[in-house]
């Protein structure tokens, strides 16, 4: 069982802004340390930022009208506390506490992502998928029910029928869909909105990918300020979550659908 939604959802409004932020603080210096939320809806864009990087607000107001459309941004940037900043002065340092694994995708998990995707290559509004077994659930928003219905139709499409989706009728925050974007692999940590210099994002990539690769559950744990996780250095976890991130395009575009 696995719910899919897709990258015009508004909580993945709220995610593809946190990442598209982080991408500016990496345009900015090497190696940022930065934490965004971002709280959407109802014509409004609240961006809380904590950085080491000289951001531009005008740049930030133009990532959130860029995927959110004509909202009213209200945007905070303020210092990282120095105290948090110093734990990586030296040397790449784990930045926070926390545990985390990576499970394996199921075939199912893998299917629904395919359906998801191919779904919003047509209709790229707001649109939430699940699928369990041999049920098969479309809810996709600005869509007539009937063409849906000729491309898949033992699938249940819109059950109370066709619907407007997006930020001008629902609220989207960062870090609320991490199911749809980890499957199985979700733990306490988020994946959106922070510097590699994180656990939540650089360990949760290394332990994804490591799980896809061996085919065997990952477990993991760290304490802030840790050198190496289960024997490994965190300078090579964060330099994995590095050459990921590089090869699909940064943070917001992992934001856009999480790890698959």
């Amino acid at each position: 069982m696995i719910e899919k939604v897709n990258p015009g959802h508004p909580d993945k409004c709220a995610d593809r802004i946190a990442g598209a932020i982080v991408d500016l603080a990496y345009a900015s210096e090497e190696k940022p340390k930065i934490a965004v939320e971002v709280l959407i809806g109802h014509g409004k864009c609240h961006v809380i930022i904590e950085t080491t990087a000289d951001l531009n607000e005008l740049e930030v107001q133009e990532a959130v009208h860029r995927i959110a459309g004509s909202v009213e941004p209200d945007i905070v940037i303020v210092a990282q506390d120095k105290l948090l900043a110093d734990n990586q002065a030296n040397e790449i340092r784990c930045g926070d506490n926390g545990i985390f694994k990576g499970v394996p995708l199921t075939d199912e998990q893998k299917q629904l992502s395919e359906i998801a995707h191919a779904i919003y290559e047509k209709y790229t509004s707001d649109g939430k998928y699940i699928l369990d077994g041999d049920r098969l659930i479309i809810c996709q928003s600005n869509a007539p029910t009937d063409e849906l219905r000729s491309v898949y139709p033992d699938a249940e499409i819109n059950p109370l029928g066709d619907w407007n989706g997006g930020t001008d009728v629902d609220t989207g925050a960062t870090n609320r869909k991490l199911g749809s974007d980890m499957a199985d692999s979700v733990t306490g940590g988020g994946l959106h909105g922070k510097d590699l210099s994180k656990a939540d994002v650089s360990v949760n990539i290394y332990a994804f990918l490591k799980a896809q690769e061996t085919g065997e559950e990952q477990h993991f744990c760290c304490a802030i300020g840790d050198t190496e996780i289960d024997g490994v250095p965190f300078s090579d976890i964060v330099a994995a979550a590095k050459e990921y991130l590089n090869s699909i395009g940064g943070f917001e575009k992992l934001a856009e659908w999480g790890l698959f």
